[in-house]
């Protein structure tokens, strides 16, 4: 952005705590900026400037803006991006992109007959070592891969359930664990590996009174031969850092938290990375304390608008997470 260009105006859609954390991370982008907040409460997230507007809705918002945010649970996404598409404007949603196809195919189809781009916050994707290990699967380098296992064991008490009437119910989360919790490690499985073409599930309630469960295993069987595990939880107490696998002819990684901690791959040398990305693991506590990866998300929107490019995580790729869930959802034994 030349120094003479105004900053680019985002909208927050919801007050709660995320919107917070994209409050903050803006905060720290010269280039962009929060204008208004669509709150039904009224409430001004922190973070937000002083001169930002507060409005209950899209409609009522009388602020000039280029793009919103949603920070609104789940099942609720696609009801916002086709309000904001109507409007023309931009949306990057939080996670999920939403809980159903149908929902998916929706918001989609509205953002593409506006002409506005469409785009989800799965930030793991900008960890160094996530994007370096998905540039060597890519290039083939790391062999032939036929082992990959991951486990997101977190752990929510029944305070966190309860602060939300939508919480640990299939209306608006969508699930648990997975579509939920999980989601976005389960979008980094399926950035690297792909769709399945064959997965079994189990999975049940264990230690909470919820409607979903809290903890579970799926197992998946790729195309190319692969075998794949995804196990989640919120019932592993005290919670543990999101850990994967890989097992490939050519030799092992270990990942935990985004970040390699075992590199035995032959002929390979490990990756190196720069200092100072930090990436919230989410293991005991949804609170969002480091904004590293929301702000690289947050840059390269601005910058795909304004370039006219996709941007690192369009809804077409983002939607992947999703329709992994429901496939293990609906293959549960």
């Amino acid at each position: 952005m030349s120094s003479s260009s105004p900053p680019f105006r985002f909208v927050l859609v919801g007050s709660g705590n995320i919107a917070s954390t994209y409050a903050r991370a803006l905060a720290n982008l010269s280039d962009a900026t929060a204008v208004g907040v669509v709150s039904r409460s009224g409430r001004r997230p922190e973070g937000v400037p002083e001169d930002a507007e507060i409005a209950p809705s899209l409609d009522a918002l009388t602020v000039d803006y280029e793009a919103v945010i949603l920070c609104t649970p789940n099942g609720t996404h696609h009801t916002f991006a086709k309000e904001a598409a109507s409007h023309g404007k931009h949306v990057l949603t939080e996670k999920v992109l939403d809980i159903t196809r149908e929902h998916m195919d929706s918001m989609i189809a509205a953002c593409d007959a506006a002409d506005v781009t469409l785009a989800v916050t799965y930030q793991r994707r900008m960890s160094p070592d996530n994007v370096a290990v998905k540039s060597l699967l890519d290039s083939g380098a790391l062999g032939n891969v036929f082992a990959a296992d991951m486990r997101v064991k977190f752990y929510r008490d029944m305070d966190y359930y309860r602060s939300g009437d939508y919480r640990g119910g299939y209306a608006i989360d969508g699930g648990g664990p997975f579509i939920q919790q999980a989601a976005h490690n389960v979008d980094i499985f399926v950035w690297f590996f792909g769709m399945p073409e064959k997965v079994v599930s189990m999975l049940d309630t264990f230690v909470h009174d919820i409607e979903v469960e809290d903890h579970g295993v799926a197992l998946m069987r790729y195309a190319n031969g692969m075998i794949g595990t995804l196990t989640t939880s919120t019932a592993t107490k005290p919670g543990f850092n999101p850990m994967l696998e890989i097992h490939s002819d050519r030799g092992s990684l270990i990942m935990e938290n985004d970040d390699i901690t075992t590199w035995e791959i032959d002929g390979v040398a490990r990756p190196s990375k720069p200092e100072g990305f930090e990436v919230h693991s989410g293991f005991a506590s949804a609170a969002v304390t480091d904004t590293a990866g929301h702000e690289a998300i947050l840059q390269d929107f601005v910058d795909a608008v304004r370039e006219g490019r996709d941007p690192i995580v369009p809804a077409s790729s983002g939607r992947l997470a999703t329709d992994l869930v429901l496939k293990i959802y609906e293959s549960r034994v």
